[in-house]
C-alpha cells in the first residue's frame, strides 16, 4: 500500500509493548510503524487501562458538563495564563474558519504555582485550574497518569519502528505540555451538515483518543473522507506534526474532522508532547538531500497554532499581550487537504 492510500484504519494488539522485547513486541512496533507511513492512524486494543479509570472519568466529566454555564465559567480558560480550563462553544475556530459545535475542559502536565518557568510567563506550563467539583480532580488525573505512561511506551515504540534507539524521543519527555482534552458534544440533530470539529492535524507528536461514539472521520490521499469505526475500549492513535518533521514526512499527520454529531458524544484525547524547549528537525537519517520541514521549537510550535484558533488568545494578540514566534509555520501547514470544501 502507497502512503496515504488506505481505505480502512488498521486495528493494532499493542499488548505486548508492556514487555519490552520478544516476538510479539515486534510485531506491535512494525504494525505502529506501518500505520504511521501509510495511514497515519490506528486503533489500539490491548492497551492494559482498567476500565473503572475510564468510568469514573466519563461520570466526572458528565457532571461538569452538567453545571450551569456560571458555574463552568468560573474555570473559564481565558481567565488563565498558560490556556488551562473550561473552552465554551465557539470559543476555537480551525483553519476553515467554522466555530465549533463542541465545548471543552483544557488541562495539561501539572507544575506547582512557584514553577520558575510558570513565574517567569511560560504560555503553556504551570499548574491546572479545577473546578469545585467532587472527585472530578482526581478522576481526571488518574486517567491523565495513566495514559501518559502509555504514551511513552508507545513513544519508544515508534523509535524502534524508525531504527532509532528507543529513547530517541523519549529523552525529551519529563515535564511536557502534553494536553488532556475533555470534550462534550451536545446532543444536535441539526450537525449532519456542519462540522462538530473543523479539519485539522494535531500539533504535537501524537495523539491517545478514547471517545464515547462515532463521529471521527480522516483525509485519505484521493480526498476521501474515510470513517474511523467506533471499538469500545480502543484507544485511536494518530500521528502529529512534530513527528512528520522529526521523520522529514515518512509519519504523516493525517488530517481529521468529527462531522454528524447528532447525539451526545463525549471524546478525550491526550496529544502527546516533548518538553517546550524541544527542538524538533528532521532527523539526518531521513533527509535525503534538502529537508523538507524547517526546524521548529516543541513549545512554540503547539503555542502558535493554538493562539491562532482560540479566540481569546487571538484577542490577546490584538492588544499586543502575547505574540506569536517568529517563523511560526501557519495553520494547516500539514496533513492533507480536501479537494472540495468542506
Amino acid at each position: 500500500m502507497m502512503a496515504g492510500d488506505f481505505t480502512s484504519v488498521p486495528v493494532i494488539d499493542i499488548s505486548a509493548l508492556r514487555h519490552g522485547s520478544g516476538p510479539g513486541y515486534r510485531r506491535a512496533v512494525t504494525a505502529l510503524g506501518d500505520a504511521a507511513r501509510h495511514v497515519g492512524f490506528a486503533q489500539l486494543v490491548g492497551h492494559g487501562i482498567d476500565p473503572a479509570l475510564f468510568d469514573a472519568l466519563v461520570d466526572r466529566t458528565r457532571a461538569f458538563f452538567a453545571l450551569p454555564a456560571a458555574e463552568k465559567h468560573r474555570v473559564y480558560i481565558g481567565n488563565s495564563t498558560n490556556h488551562r480550563g473550561y473552552v465554551p462553544p465557539g470559543e476555537e475556530v480551525f483553519a476553515g474558519g467554522t466555530a465549533d459545535t463542541k465545548e471543552a475542559f483544557d488541562l495539561s502536565y501539572e507544575l506547582p504555582a512557584d514553577d520558575p518557568r510558570y513565574l517567569a510567563g511560560d504560555p503553556l506550563l504551570g499548574p491546572n485550574q479545577w473546578p469545585e467539583l467532587t472527585g472530578f480532580r482526581e478522576a481526571v488525573t488518574a486517567w491523565y497518569d495513566a495514559v501518559f505512561a502509555l504514551s511513552r511506551a508507545i513513544l519508544r515504540a515508534f523509535a524502534v519502528a524508525l531504527g532509532q534507539p528507543p529513547d530517541r524521543f523519549d529523552r525529551y519527555v519529563t515535564t511536557p505540555p502534553s494536553q488532556l482534552r475533555l470534550i462534550h458534544y451536545p446532543a444536535d440533530p441539526s450537525a449532519v451538515d456542519r462540522p462538530g470539529i473543523g479539519a485539522h492535524t494535531d500539533y504535537e507528536c501524537f495523539t491517545l483518543l478514547r471517545p464515547t461514539a462515532p463521529g471521527l472521520e480522516v483525509l485519505n490521499a484521493a480526498g476521501q473522507w474515510i470513517d474511523v469505526p467506533y471499538l469500545d475500549d480502543a484507544f485511536v492513535l494518530n500521528i502529529g506534526d512534530l513527528l512528520e518533521i522529526w521523520t522529514n514526512g515518512a509519519f504523516v499527520a493525517t488530517t481529521h474532522r468529527v462531522r454528524r454529531v447528532t447525539s451526545e458524544r463525549y471524546s478525550f484525547p491526550l496529544f502527546v508532547n516533548v518538553d517546550a524547549d524541544t527542538e524538533v528537525a528532521p532527523l539526518a537519517e531521513f533527509v535525503d538531500g534538502t529537508a523538507r520541514y524547517a526546524p521548529v521549537i516543541a513549545g512554540e510550535h503547539l503555542f502558535a497554532q493554538t493562539a491562532r484558533s482560540f479566540r481569546y488568545l487571538q484577542d490577546r494578540i490584538r492588544r499586543g499581550e502575547v505574540s506569536l514566534p517568529d517563523g511560526a509555520y501557519p495553520l494547516s501547514a500539514f496533513g492533507r487537504r480536501a479537494a472540495s470544501p468542506r
